[in-house]
């Protein structure tokens, strides 16, 4: 009688899973920009042509007074000359964390193009215009769920959501013009930009520094992968 083999453990079949695939586009150190921003907006460019699911995706990393660390993945809006920038509810536990502690991380990672970018820095508040601006340009089914309820806060029931998201729903389209006091655009300005990217050759790191004299000139170095 043949023996039925074990199963695979869960640490044997992580070990299995592939990770990139062929024809990575990787990393030309030498062609690289001086501004890190430029390389990021080519490079989300380039996922976005590309077709990659939800290019514009990214990990923010904050820590509390406590130093407590969390993450969370979210939405990037923009990339100008205030930094990369998101928003998100004042009142929300990272923009709680935030205003305890502004410095912050953004980690975009693009696996069908072998790319990673990790973006460090303190974060602020763009003003209550830039906020207002990105809160109508929301969906108004967006929008009713921020005027919902207040988020990550205990909730009774799905029916009790639905109730409350319907009510702000129709009070959008009775006020198309109300915006969330509470909404708020942030910027992350960075301090060092990563970019990481896989190729048949090899991996290749290359950071970018910004001056603490002048933080629009930056310094470029590779690092060990």
């Amino acid at each position: 009688m043949t023996e039925t083999p074990d199963p695979p453990t869960l640490r044997e079949r992580l070990r299995a899973l592939p990770v990139f695939g062929p024809d990575l586009p990787g990393l030309d150190v030498g062609s690289a920009p001086d501004d890190p921003s430029t390389l990021f907006v080519d490079w989300l460019q380039q996922a976005i042509d590309a077709g990659l699911p939800a290019p514009h995706a990214a990990t923010l990393s904050t820590a509390d007074a406590g130093g407590r660390v969390d993450a969370r993945t979210l939405i990037l809006k923009d990339v100008d000359g205030d930094g990369w920038v998101f928003a998100t509810r004042a009142d929300s536990p990272k923009g709680v964390a935030i205003a305890q502690n502004p410095n912050a991380a953004l980690t975009f990672f693009w696996r069908e193009h072998g790319r990673q970018v990790r973006v460090c820095g303190p974060v602020v508040p763009l003003g209550p215009d830039a906020s207002a601006a990105d809160f109508l340009a929301r969906s108004g089914f967006s929008r009713a769920t921020a005027l919902a309820g207040p988020q990550s806060t205990p909730l009774a029931s799905r029916g009790a959501y639905r109730a409350a998201w319907d009510a702000a729903l129709e009070r959008v389209r009775a006020e198309p013009d109300l915006v969330l006091d509470a909404w708020t655009a942030y910027a992350l300005e960075p301090t060092s930009v990563e970019f990481w990217a896989s190729s048949p050759d090899g991996q290749t790191r290359l950071r970018y520094t910004a001056s603490s004299d002048a933080p629009a000139d930056w310094t470029k170095e590779l690092l060990w992968p």
